[in-house]
């Protein structure tokens, strides 16, 4: 995006100059610029919205928690919607109970609260200093969880969460 910028900048100024018979200092673009202005975007480009639909925060949140909690994403149900926050669960690896949790996500981050737990102070929105930050990227189908975790370590998973799947 900056290549082409910079290419309509130097073509700008050209046409600028020359209105005031004033020589382009340029000269003709690089093969790479013109490789730039032709190259089409992709569905390989991250698009991270500052405010997701329906479909994709339910392909984001549900991509999101599987990551977080080592689940795949047939295990990860959304159960509920309330506003831009779902409702989620999934069975326990332990006991086979229900895990819960509720998601939102928006601006290239995924927030989440587990809820049911024993300790009501526990149940909270998993933002605080010590807690992983959880990104995503939607790369087309495949939605890409990048978690950043309080000891410096990252870990990536990319899913395909393709949207017809997703049913608002």
């Amino acid at each position: 995006m900056a290549i082409r910028a910079e290419i309509w900048i130097a073509g700008a100024a050209a046409a600028l100059l020359g209105s005031c018979n004033q020589p382009d200092s340029r000269g003709d673009p690089t093969p790479l610029e013109k490789a730039a202005a032709a190259a089409p975007v992709s569905d390989s480009v991250p698009v991270t919205p500052a405010v997701l639909t329906a479909v994709d925060l339910r392909r984001v949140c549900r991509a999101g928690l599987a990551a977080i909690h080592g689940q795949t994403l047939d295990a990860i149900q959304i159960t509920g919607a309330e506003g831009e926050v779902l409702d989620a669960r999934w069975r326990a690896p332990v006991d086979g109970g229900w895990m819960k949790a509720q998601c939102r996500a928006g601006d290239g981050l995924v927030m989440w609260k587990p809820l049911d737990l024993p300790d009501p102070a526990q149940v909270r929105w998993m933002t605080d200093a010590g807690d992983p930050v959880v990104r995503y990227a939607i790369r087309g189908e495949e939605i890409e969880i990048v978690q950043a975790l309080p000891d410096g370590t990252t870990q990536q998973a990319m899913m395909a969460v393709r949207p017809e799947e997703e049913v608002s």
